[in-house]
């Protein structure tokens, strides 16, 4: 998926964590939009037409357009041609790997006639979906849950910034987990404790480059269409879930009254801003 992923089973096999990296994997053929095989991809090219996928990409796609609701649009799935305009078509890891979409694709377009009848999904014309964070975030929620139906006492998946946990910590009494420095590499700013949950980061100084004299990253602002630029440049995410926390993180960009919206959600948020400085929502206190 374009990033490392760090596991840690509780109480588990050797065996476990290979079925562990083997899911990683498989969700990436299934998701990735950079392979011209995966489920994602052939969604994107379908043109309107239905298309039989695995389970966990209808999956993904019923949660993305939910996600897409709860955060009052601030996570817009549909938001990838626009981040191909941006220059974010080749992938960072393979050169050889370019997302492809075809003509019709378009942005803004609303996703809501979108169908999921089992295992078909039909995506109206025009329409076409970046499994990115999210995709990180689900998969992350789907490999501690495999792990503890699999019999670990307990379970911690970070992949690319996204951190799910559930049952025991090591220690038998919480997680506990580093809010990343955005300044000062291998530096906490902030820790969290859990029981079971998630935390997500997304920074705007991670995946930089330069296009047309100007520099850009992967976060595109939902009400603009083009590349991020706030004072913001972190914001963590405590939630229920890792795919839950990815997608809210991204309205800490955009929305003025953030922190004080996104207790409403049943989370908490950790904020950095370009000065240094840092904000956080009233209940990120319980988790601290």
């Amino acid at each position: 998926m374009g990033t490392t992923t760090n596991l840690v089973v509780v109480g588990g096999t050797a065996e476990m964590l290979d079925d562990l990296e083997r899911t990683a994997f498989h969700l990436q053929s299934l998701w990735s939009r950079f392979l011209e095989d995966s489920d994602i991809t052939r969604l994107n090219n379908a043109e309107g037409a239905p298309v039989t996928v695995n389970p966990l990409t209808a999956q993904l796609v019923g949660e993305m357009l939910a996600a897409r609701t709860l955060t009052e649009g601030e996570y817009d799935p549909t938001i990838l041609p626009k981040l191909i305009a941006e220059g974010y078509a080749t992938s960072r890891v393979n050169p050889a790997h370019v997302t492809s979409l075809p003509a019709s694709a378009r942005w803004p377009i609303d996703p809501t006639g979108t169908t999921i009848e089992g295992n078909v999904v039909t995506l109206p014309l025009g329409v076409t979906l970046d499994s990115g964070g999210i995709g990180k975030g689900i998969a992350a929620d789907i490999m501690v849950s495999m792990a503890i139906e699999r019999g670990a006492f307990g379970a911690l998946v970070e992949m690319g910034g996204d951190v799910r946990i559930g049952g025991t910590p090591p220690d038998g009494t919480h997680w506990r987990i580093g809010i990343e420095d955005p300044f000062v590499e291998e530096r906490s700013i902030a820790r969290v404790n859990l029981l079971d949950g998630a935390v997500a980061t997304s920074s705007t100084l991670k995946r930089v480059w330069e296009n047309e004299g100007r520099s850009v990253n992967h976060l595109i602002d939902v009400h603009t269409g083009e590349a991020m630029t706030t004072n913001v440049v972190t914001v963590s995410v405590i939630a229920v879930s890792a795919g839950i926390a990815e997608v809210i993180t991204k309205a800490g960009f955009t929305r003025g009254d953030f922190l004080r919206w996104v207790p409403k959600l049943g989370a908490a948020a950790f904020v950095v801003y370009r000065d240094g400085t840092t904000a956080q929502s009233a209940n990120w206190k319980d988790y601290s």
